[in-house]
């Protein structure tokens, strides 16, 4: 056989080689990212078109839209869903990341909604442009709303590396002890869910108020998160997010009968809140609450009905209080915790209530 025709079909054999080669490279890039969707939904090629605010259509023909507020307005689909991300948190309804949006900027929060757990994409953009509006020193503002075209949503926080209220009273640091600081981190709470209750644009009623809720900064400055995350959610998945809050404790009473939270209901859960920096121990439930009790989670109920009031606080901060002369102090906080925790809705305080009344037992 001629060399020339040896050559050719050498060639030829090759070709198909690569072809073949290539095919299966294409086809295993797109097994990866496909897999990686399933954590961070990304869409590759186009992405960085989509504006803010905007919405754009390619690919499977199905739209996207990121909503971005202040502080997030240089924030890209791509950069959101290609960021490196690290799993710190998940739920029923969503995923906490982690991550890194691009070099040079601060590490954010990514909330992943699932599809099956999140309300339809018009309502959630309207739920997220009534939140992201939100802006307060002591609230976790809503950076971004992102909305892929199969239901999936990210949500877009700033990260806090002094980690919640939950961690700093779970760790027994000393500072967790100390009055003042105390003093600080309820003042701090109470002007956040003041904001969301009377200043906002419309009363925003948090839904889901807990120590893993509220992060700290570095000087102990406290910001409520995921207020109105209800909001984004299905009815199915709301409802299973306030079952958990029951569980865990924060739950009002007047919840077990009616669905709708209220500011009262968030008020029981700061008295919950209140309760747990004094004493250092973590909020229960013991179960369904009967006619007789006072609808308090366990840990805090028998000192409450026996007035055991100095068993409520921790012993470091009781002997800090005999030593400087703030056991009144001591005591009118604990009066207050309670009275946010009262059985009847009506009879609770209301958030300024509560607020002048904490600046005055600070002083």
């Amino acid at each position: 056989m001629p060399r020339r025709l040896v050559n050719a079909v050498l060639f030829a054999v090759l070709g198909v080689v690569v072809a073949l080669f290539l095919c299966y490279s294409v086809r295993c890039y797109r097994r990866r990212r496909r897999r990686r969707r399933a954590v961070l939904p990304s869409h590759g090629a186009g992405a960085d078109r989509l504006q803010a605010g905007g919405s754009s259509a390619y690919g499977s023909g199905v739209g996207e839209e990121l909503l971005t507020f202040p502080g997030g307005e240089g924030l890209t689909v791509a950069a959101i869903l290609e960021a490196p991300g690290e799993v710190v948190a998940k739920s029923a309804h969503s995923t906490l990341y982690r991550a890194g949006l691009s070099a040079g900027e601060a590490v954010a929060l990514l909330r992943f909604l699932r599809p099956v757990c999140s309300a339809a994409a018009e309502e959630a953009a309207a739920a997220a442009r009534l939140l992201g509006a939100v802006q307060h020193p002591n609230l976790v503002p809503i950076r971004a709303l992102y909305v892929g075209p199969r239901g999936e949503k990210l949500l877009v926080h700033p990260f806090y590396a002094a980690g919640s209220l939950r961690r700093f009273l779970q760790e027994g640091i000393n500072d967790s002890q100390r009055w003042e600081i105390i003093c600080k981190l309820s003042i701090g709470i109470v002007k956040g869910l003041d904001h969301l209750h009377t200043r906002s644009q419309k009363p925003i009623i948090h839904g889901n108020l807990k120590t893993s809720n509220i992060m700290l900064d570095a000087d102990f400055q406290p910001r409520v998160s995921d207020f109105g995350l209800y909001l984004l959610l299905n009815p199915a998945a709301a409802q299973d997010m306030l079952e958990t809050a029951a569980v865990q404790g924060y739950k009002a009473p007047e919840l077990i009968k009616m669905r709708e939270v209220t500011r009262e209901s968030d008020v029981y859960s700061l008295g919950v809140i209140l309760l747990e920096m004094l004493a250092q121990k973590e909020a229960a439930s013991d179960g369904s609450p009967n006619a007789r009790d006072i609808h308090l989670p366990a840990s805090f109920k028998d000192l409450v009905l026996e007035r055991k009031i100095a068993d409520a606080f921790g012993s470091d901060l009781i002997q800090q209080s005999k030593n400087s002369g703030n056991e009144a102090k001591l005591n009118a906080f604990f009066e207050l915790a309670t009275a946010c925790c009262n059985p009847s809705p009506s009879l609770r305080p209301d958030s300024r209530r509560i607020l002048k009344r904490l600046e005055e037992i600070s002083r």
